[in-house]
This record gives C-alpha cells, structure tokens and sequence, in this order.
C-alpha cells in the first residue's frame, strides 16, 4: 500500500489535470543522481507488474506452435508460428510495425534461436525480445502477468518515464503502482534511494507533481 506522500502527490497530480475528451495516461518522471549510466551494468530495464494494471490496452504477441499456441490464442493479441515469422523476416517493414505495435512478445524456448537470427536487428534495438516459454510454463499466466506489467527503461538518459496507470484510476491505486515501481528501484539501484534525484507524476496533459 503507497504511502500518504505518494497519494497526495497523485491525487493532486489528478485534481490539477484539466478536463479532456481522452482517457489520459498517468505517468511517473524519475530523475536519477551520482550513477554513471554510460556503464551498461548500472541501467535500469525491468518489467515491473503493477498491482493495479496499467489502466491500458497491452498489446502482447506469442510465437508459438502446438499447444501452447492453441492456450494462447484466447488470451494474446496474436499467435505466430514458425512460418509466420520466416514471412516477417522477409518484410522488414511489417516487422517493424509489428515490433513497433506490440508492447510484450513471448516465445516458446524452441524458436528463441530462430527469432535471434532472423528478427533480431528489429527487436533488439526496441528492447522488444521475447521473453522464452519455457517447458512446463503456463503461457496463459504469463500473458495475463505481461498484460499488467510496465517496461520501466533508463537507458543512458538520468531522466526517464514510465506509465503507472490511467486518469479515470483511483489515486489509491496509481499510488500502489508508484509505490512498487521505487521499491523496485531502491532495490536494484547501486545507491538505492540515493541514487533517486527527484519523481514527478502527471497525467498526459497535465502538469507535473514533485512525489519525492
């Protein structure tokens, strides 16, 4: 549960955002301090579940074959199979609006190899490659744990975001995923807390409160 700190600084953050005809996405700005982010090491890239989902539409695609493309189909956006991503590697351009589209892929263990080779200069550089279904995993789990999951990615920059719900959440529950988003990063930081300079939230169009 997010501490009264971080509620008041979304429920302001919500109560500051003029009204919009749109569903708006609330997202957190982290500032990042005394961490050399040009050491690939010390970068933040996690995917982070959030208690509360993301209060928006996550696109997910399997590749897959057998039976656990037939579990998946119910549940993913799209189920690809081997032929299907041979025709990918053959059209770059729908690769990369396929990567581009897609927040989350995964794969079953058997074709991570093929994906490497033939997708890779297209999903690498997204930060999009599939994570690997392992024998005996439950596919359908793991899209429904991806569905509420944020990327939350520095890279080289010490200011970065990531999204932490929707305007029309309740600031209870966008405080929740705030709340486990910087527990994940004083964790993994080298400094933890230290290393954080500062945390905004805002909505889309809204202007920015100060969280920490």
């Amino acid at each position: 549960m997010a501490d009264q700190e971080i509620e008041t600084a979304v429920t302001r953050a919500l109560e500051d955002a003029p009204p919009r005809n749109f569903r708006e996405t609330v997202d957190l700005a982290i500032n990042l301090r005394d961490i050399d982010l040009d050491e690939p090491s010390n970068r933040i890239d996690e995917d982070v579940v959030l208690p509360a989902g993301t209060g928006q539409e996550t696109s997910i695609v399997v590749f897959a074959a057998g039976e656990t493309a037939l579990r998946a189909e119910d549940i993913a956006d799209e189920v690809l199979d081997g032929d299907d991503l041979a025709d990918l590697a053959d059209d770059q351009d729908r690769a990369k609006d396929l990567a581009d589209g897609t927040d989350f892929f995964l794969a079953e263990q058997a074709m991570m190899q093929d994906i490497a080779s033939q997708l890779g200069i297209v999903l690498g550089p997204r930060n999009k490659m599939p994570d690997p279904v392992e024998p005996g995993d439950d596919v359908v789990e793991m899209v429904e744990r991806l569905k509420n999951s944020v990327t939350v990615e520095s890279g080289d920059r010490k200011t970065f975001h990531t999204r932490v719900g929707a305007g029309d959440m309740s600031a209870g529950e966008i405080g929740d995923n705030i709340d486990v988003i910087l527990r994940r990063l004083n964790a993994n930081l080298e400094k933890g807390p230290l290393n954080i300079d500062s945390v905004y939230v805002k909505t889309t169009m809204g202007p920015a409160v100060e969280v920490a």
